[in-house]
Order: C-alpha cells, then sequence, then structure tokens
C-alpha cells in the first residue's frame, strides 16, 4: 500500500493557498483553534462536523475531507495490523458467501 499523508497536509496547502494560519481558519469555522492545530500536525482525524465546516469554508465536498481521513485510517491500520488480518481465514469454495453478507 502507497503512503499516504495525514488530512492535515492537504489542510495545510489549503491554508497556504488561502493565506491564512489555523487561528484565522479556526475562527471562521467557529471551532476551537486546537482543533484546527491538531488536525494540521497529525493528532487528530477530520469528522463529519468537521469536513461539512471545510468544505463550506473551502467550497469544496465534505466527502473530500472525509475520504482522506478514511485513506489515511485504512492505511494506518494496514500496517499495523496487515500480518494478523492475512492470517485469518477466508470463505471457502463451496460456501455461501451470500448469507448474511449485504453490502
Amino acid at each position: 500500500m502507497r503512503r499516504v499523508a495525514h488530512p492535515g497536509v492537504v489542510l495545510r496547502r489549503h491554508l497556504g493557498l488561502a493565506g491564512m494560519n489555523a487561528s484565522a481558519l479556526a475562527r471562521k469555522l467557529n471551532v476551537p483553534p486546537n482543533r484546527v492545530t491538531s488536525i494540521l500536525n497529525g493528532k487528530r482525524a477530520i469528522t463529519g462536523d468537521t469536513a461539512l465546516r471545510l468544505a463550506h469554508f473551502f467550497q469544496t465536498d465534505p466527502e473530500v475531507w472525509l475520504r482522506l481521513q478514511t485513506e489515511y485510517d485504512l492505511y494506518v491500520a494496514s500496517k499495523q495490523y496487515s500480518q494478523e488480518i492475512k492470517a485469518l481465514p477466508t470463505i471457502g469454495a463451496g460456501e455461501d458467501a451470500s448469507r448474511g453478507c449485504t453490502v
């Protein structure tokens, strides 16, 4: 799996393009400054609430911000649990994969 950056890296780029700092963005989003700085420092995840606020301010879709977070979370989980998960069984030939499996 390719290395995936924390969404804070993307947010930092957006801030740079907007010529803003974290405190100014926090004021615009009506959130505590530590929420923005924690995201920028890779210490906090982007939640649905934050994604909606960022999308509104930067005129993007909230799904963009949540997708960045999900990709990062999966990257971290893959690094942490990949060996354990590879050792788990999979559904065998002849087993009914559709029973109880609705996606």
